[in-house]
């Protein structure tokens, strides 16, 4: 009964995911057509951000394909698509102002992002063994093996639930930053928050996804101790 409700519960999260997916891509085509009432690039906007953060040494590169958008704490380097790296769109400046709240996250040691970056390493291996080992667990009844593979699994589930405000604060800072000193104007701000919470939703639900999952795992555990 537990697994029946827990199944259909996963594949409505699964099917959330996919709609979250088509969304995002749907909502940054459309407003990759609107231009942006300043007429900044991506890429301008995004140097603009870091300057005015202090931030003169991180770079910006484009990169190939659509939504490859992101920002490198290793290398220190903001990473934008080409749409978005070239476009003066309000799709350009949302994205590109997004990755740049990570660079200021970085700079300014945001806790949750500190944590993420931190147990990396850790999450890295966990991820990787995991499966393994809920797999082995499962097909051979061995509920010691099912019992670490949860807790691999929980750290890379963990890792899922801190990026969710991580990314939710990197969007507050850009939208903050954007109307303040006006990459967009108050008319726009609706279809930068569109395009923002759009792209938030891909990870709400990867997140929700994982932790069903998890939930599933574990009532699997509990209920076998049981018998």
């Amino acid at each position: 009964m537990y697994f029946d409700g827990m199944y259909f519960l996963i594949i409505i999260a699964f099917i959330f995911s996919l709609w979250a997916q088509f969304r995002v891509k749907g909502t940054f085509n459309k407003y990759a057509e609107v231009p942006n009432y300043s007429g900044m690039t991506g890429q301008e906007a995004a140097r603009r951000m870091l300057d005015a953060n202090g931030l003169y040494d991180v770079p910006i590169e484009p990169v190939r394909g659509s939504l490859t958008d992101h920002y490198d704490p290793i290398q220190r380097v903001v990473r934008l698509s080409e749409p978005v790296y070239y476009e003066r769109s309000i799709s350009a400046v949302s994205v590109a102002c997004h990755e740049v709240g990570h660079a200021i996250q970085h700079k300014v040691h945001y806790p949750m992002l500190v944590l993420r970056h931190r147990i990396f390493p850790i999450v890295n291996f966990a991820s990787g063994v995991a499966p393994f080992l809920l797999l082995a667990g499962i097909l051979f009844n061995a509920f010691n093996l099912l019992g670490i593979g949860i807790i691999f699994f929980s750290v890379a589930v963990l890792f899922q639930v801190i990026t969710l405000p991580v990314e939710f604060n990197a969007s507050s800072r850009a939208r903050k930053v954007m109307l303040e000193q006006g990459y967009v104007t108050h008319s726009e701000a609706k279809g930068v928050g569109k395009v923002l919470n759009a792209a938030a939703l891909t990870y709400v639900a990867a997140a929700l996804i994982s932790v069903l999952e998890l939930l599933r795992y574990i009532l699997m555990f509990t209920n076998n101790n049981r018998d």
